[in-house]
């Protein structure tokens, strides 16, 4: 039985990367399919904060079961930042090349490159909640490399290997990534339900 549940994201890209990962068996409809158009403002403090607030808007206006990831990159030499603030690191205006250049400029003269990539999707199903972690360990690069993926994607190189996430490509990022581990997590909860 073909599983249906809305996903908290109007970003056509990670919805294709969410659907690749959690493969066949759900049905999953982006905002734009349920008609929402609003702008759900990411406000709390944390990334389990900001997932769970997406979820809640949805489940509350279409009482649909839904869930919703944040995602931040967490740089151990910058004290965890940019962490929850990712998408908006250089500003307001969401520009991922700023983010990206603010990072490797912050980094500029530190000795520990060192960061994670860490996921967390919030379920409400059956009105219930449940939250989903996953958790990448890695390395910044000096410099940008690779052209797929997105956010900071290019400067990411995960633990045990040599390329970034943008060089690696989608297929192999879509198995080993944070989002990948936490989306594993929800698939085989939800399978079990």
């Amino acid at each position: 039985m073909t599983k249906k549940l809305i996903v908290a994201t109007g970003n056509l890209h990670k919805l294709q990367e969410i659907k690749d990962i959690l493969g066949d068996g759900f049905k999953l409809f982006s905002l734009q399919d349920v008609a929402c158009f609003e702008d759900i403002l990411e406000t709390e403090s944390s990334l389990e904060g900001n997932a769970l607030l997406k979820a809640q808007y949805i489940y509350q206006k279409y009482g649909l079961d839904c869930f919703s990831d944040d995602t931040g990159l967490e740089v151990y030499a910058l004290n965890y930042a940019p962490g929850v603030y990712s998408a908006r690191y250089a500003g307001k205006a969401k520009d991922l090349k700023a983010n990206v250049y603010k990072v490797l400029k912050e980094l500029e003269g530190k000795n520990d490159y060192s960061a994670r990539f860490r996921t967390v999707v919030a379920l409400i199903f059956r009105k219930e909640k449940y939250f989903f972690e996953g958790i990448v360990e890695g390395t910044i690069t000096k410099e940008e490399r690779g052209t797929a993926g997105f956010d900071y994607d290019s400067i990411f190189i995960p633990q045990g290997y040599t390329q970034t996430f943008a060089e690696l490509g989608e297929k192999i990022k879509n198995t080993i990534s944070h989002r990948a581990l936490a989306l594993n997590k929800l698939r085989k909860f939800l399978n079990e339900k």
